[in-house]
């Protein structure tokens, strides 16, 4: 059975991104990128493989991605962010998507409940916040970049309504530029 992984950028304080949905006050340069790209060069995405050598890097752990629809209307977004995945969009909302990006209206759970069941690589949820708090007891595994910022105020890494989850670090590598790549896992 595939996983679902909350594979997401965090600030020292708990933020993914700012008010505005941007995430320009992260870390950027340093040695994280490439060690962490290296290990995931699938979650970046399809425009900025080339550029970083990985236009034809495999996927590794994850073979669908799902996103919210502030995560997917990022300011400055791509229709089809991540062409190498499957993609899902979770909104209610009426959206004009390309023929590569499913739209999911309602029974969220269930549908992620369906993609775990699917045989293939894991689940990539790679935001928002409202989301990943909604999908809270269906994540089976956390792995945050957690960049030595603090945002004061944004979109925090779960936003709404959560039952208490416990989750047992399964893996640290910490980087010269301060940003710390953790793992933890659903106990």
């Amino acid at each position: 059975m595939r996983k679902l992984v909350y594979y997401v950028a965090v600030t020292l304080d708990g933020f993914i991104a700012a008010e505005d949905g941007t995430y320009d006050g992260f870390i950027f340069e340093g040695d994280h990128m490439a060690g962490i790209n290296a290990h995931y060069p699938e979650t970046l995405p399809t425009q900025l493989r080339e550029p970083f050598g990985l236009a034809d890097a495999p996927n590794q752990h994850f073979d669908t991605v799902l996103m919210g629809r502030h995560t997917y209307q990022v300011p400055g977004g791509l229709a089809s962010p991540y062409a190498h995945l499957r993609q899902f969009v979770v909104t209610s909302a009426d959206l004009d998507t390309p023929a590569d990006v499913e739209v999911v209206k309602s029974d969220v759970t269930g549908r992620v409940q369906a993609l775990k069941a699917e045989d293939g690589l894991d689940v990539w949820l790679c935001g928002g916040g409202k989301l990943a708090a909604s999908l809270l007891p269906e994540i089976d595994r956390l792995l945050l970049k957690i960049h030595p910022v603090v945002f004061g105020r944004g979109i925090p890494l779960f936003d709404g309504k959560a039952d208490i989850r416990e989750f047992a670090r399964t893996g640290a590598t910490l980087f010269e530029s301060g940003v710390s790549f953790m793992t933890y896992d659903r106990v």
